[in-house]
């Protein structure tokens, strides 16, 4: 059985998104491999309240953690995305010549998250084959989606992001070090691979995925409720799904509108003016904000919904494969992002268009949905199954020790080679010639 030293920034047992992926991957590598995990010191209080209150956890005892920070008077300037991305560069290095001096024994080494395709790991200082991913990238968000609701400031925002990040593509030499020193380079989407201009030593997988719910009984009753949830930013689109909610609702006669909700779960700074809009509508009356709830909460919010509406932006989307474990069909936009994710058979997925006819593609699928309990079934039972193939956490357990495995077989300097993972063909990736 090898050892593998993992960093990851993000890991928390009792937190949902990125410290989730962190938390469930690890444990995942546990299940072939020893495990030695370097995370951030902010996150050692969670890890060991939950060692303690589940101290039988058998996979846990494969798996040793390590902290590593800067000084707490060298964090006071960490604040904002711009700052804490500069703080995680340099995280990486810091912790990387800190692992250099502990020399801890692995036989693998794996950059886990943050996610980032654009800055680079060190890793590879250790002199161990090294695993970098999984990583990606928010695209830009489409022009017609952010100037016609969030204005130019917004737009600008987005765009300067978006140079950003192709200036560290295309001029950073550590990046570039990165990827020639990977063993194995593992993609959340097409994206990444395009960004990074990677011709070998690759494979595409999602990064997201879900545990199995614990199902209670199901209530039958002929309410409609839409259901979304994630931080209220422009990146997620929630104004698409207030607009088409409120274009679906004013398709249906009085008795039908009492039957129909919408439920928006999270906050954010866009959170005024989707209340706004919802005023604006004049649907106050069918549409809840809930802020951010426990975990048992939203499996109760999962449990009642009827579809998940998600029209983000963004490049992967933990929400999804949530919603799909609880068999509830998922409406999206048809992106590399929730696109790329939810069954290939769905029609769920609205192509991108202007914003009107966005919209207006989104309410129609909402009412095709509440219109046809035999499209329902179908829907319901494409997303149990795109759950069951690709995003219980098990599965994401058996790509990790096939990498591992080609990659500790692997010469770093090789470029012959693509990596391929065929759990799912619509996820393949043909070798380099």
């Amino acid at each position: 059985m090898k050892t593998v030293l993992i960093t990851a920034y993000a890991i928390n047992p009792y937190k949902g998104s990125e410290d989730a992926m962190g938390w469930q991957m690890i444990r995942q590598a546990a299940r072939h491999h020893r495990v030695i995990a370097a995370t951030r010191k902010n996150n050692q209080t969670h890890i060991e309240n939950y060692l303690q209150a589940n101290n039988e956890d058998k996979l846990m005892q494969r798996i040793q953690f390590l902290y590593f920070d800067w000084p707490s008077w060298l964090l006071v300037w960490k604040k904002g995305p711009l700052l804490s991305m500069i703080y995680y560069y340099g995280w990486q290095l810091t912790l990387a010549l800190w692992l250099l001096r502990k020399k801890p024994a692995a036989d693998l080494v794996h950059n886990l998250n943050f996610h980032n395709d654009w800055t680079p790991s060190f890793l590879w200082l250790l002199g161990k084959p090294m695993i970098w991913g999984h990583v990606g990238h928010h695209n830009k968000i489409p022009r017609q989606y952010l100037l016609h609701i969030y204005g130019w400031k917004e737009y600008i925002k987005d765009r300067c992001l978006w140079f950003i990040k192709k200036l560290f593509w295309n001029l950073d030499p550590f990046l570039y070090i990165c990827k020639k020193k990977a063993a194995a380079i593992i993609c959340m989407n097409k994206d990444a691979v395009q960004a990074l201009r990677l011709t070998d030593r690759f494979i595409v997988h999602p990064s997201v995925a879900a545990e199995l719910p614990t199902r209670s009984e199901s209530v039958v009753n002929d309410s409609f409720t839409v259901l979304s949830a994630g931080r209220f930013v422009p990146l997620k689109g929630f104004d698409l799904t207030v607009k088409s909610f409120a274009s679906f609702y004013k398709m249906l006669t009085v008795e039908q509108q009492q039957k129909v909700k919408l439920v928006l779960t999270g906050s954010g700074p866009a959170e005024a003016l989707l209340k706004k809009i919802v005023k604006e509508e004049c649907i106050q009356h069918a549409v809840t904000f809930i802020k951010w709830v426990p975990r048992k909460d939203m499996q109760q919010l999962y449990s009642n919904a009827s579809v998940f509406l998600y029209p983000s932006h963004e490049g992967a989307g933990m929400v999804v494969p949530e919603a799909m474990s609880y068999e509830v069909p998922v409406i999206c936009l048809s992106n590399n992002g929730p696109g790329s994710l939810v069954p290939p058979e769905s029609s769920l997925a609205i192509t991108q268009n202007t914003y009107q006819n966005t919209i207006k593609a989104l309410a129609g699928r909402l009412h095709y949905l509440f219109t046809s309990p035999q499209g329902m079934i179908w829907e319901k039972h494409l997303a149990a199954q795109r759950y069951t193939q690709l995003f219980q956490w098990n599965v994401r357990g058996e790509m990790l020790r096939e990498v591992y495995q080609q990659a500790s077989g692997n010469n770093t300097s090789s470029n012959t080679n693509a990596l391929i993972y065929e759990k799912e063909k619509d996820l393949r990736y043909t070798p380099a010639q």
